[in-house]
């Protein structure tokens, strides 16, 4: 038997034993986190905000993060070997000046699902349900169920005179009968005395 083979056939058996150290439990633990990620993602984030962008990010962070935090559960760490693998995942983030603040809520969940479904202790019936919790409380705060969801458009109004105080309803009146939307309250950013035109944002419920 060569050199090659020797190394070829440990290889194999290493690769077997740790096929064979993934137990049960890992794989319900990653089937769990997997199906709570893509419910949220797929069901909750996409049909609302409509970008597929970030469909990568969510998932490869949930899925390195719960691999990370579930083997490193089995190993026991000292309290300093603890904040220095804090200090090190605390420099891995995104640069974030491109990056909305509910895209960043969705991430922070994600990598929040892969921590609790990689440590927590619960059986897979505890952790789908702590999984469910997130994603239904998620879904409440995002639908009008909770809270209305007040959207907003900028518009140019030419009809300079009726930004008057006095003429208030009337302007809303003729802005509504205009875009055709109810609107709940309106706000005057800016006016052009020389062009005869105000800016005015209005703001709506969706």
């Amino acid at each position: 038997m060569t050199l090659l083979e020797i190394v070829n056939e440990e290889t194999i058996k290493t690769s077997f034993e740790l096929f064979e150290k993934l137990n049960l439990k890992f794989w319900t633990r990653i089937t769990i986190d997997l199906v709570s990620v893509f419910v949220l993602v797929r069901f909750i984030y996409y049909p609302i905000y409509k970008n597929r962008e970030f469909f990568f990010t969510f998932f490869i962070f949930n899925l390195i993060i719960f691999l990370i935090t579930f083997l490193l559960n089995k190993v026991e760490m000292s309290m300093g070997a603890a904040f220095g693998l804090f200090a090190v995942f605390s420099m891995l983030r995104y640069r974030t000046e491109g990056i909305s603040m509910k895209d960043m809520t969705y991430l922070f969940l994600a990598i929040a699902m892969g921590l609790i479904t990689a440590v927590s202790k619960g059986n897979w019936d505890e952790l789908s349900l702590l999984n469910l919790i997130i994603i239904a409380f998620t879904y409440l705060l995002e639908s009008n169920l909770l809270l209305k969801k007040e959207a907003s458009k900028v518009i140019q109004y030419e009809n300079i005179e009726m930004i008057k105080p006095e003429f208030k309803e009337a302007l809303i009146a003729d802005l509504e009968s205009r875009t055709g939307i109810k609107i709940n309250r309106i706000a005057i950013s800016k006016v052009d005395f020389l062009r005869d035109t105000a800016i005015i944002r209005i703001y709506y419920y969706e």
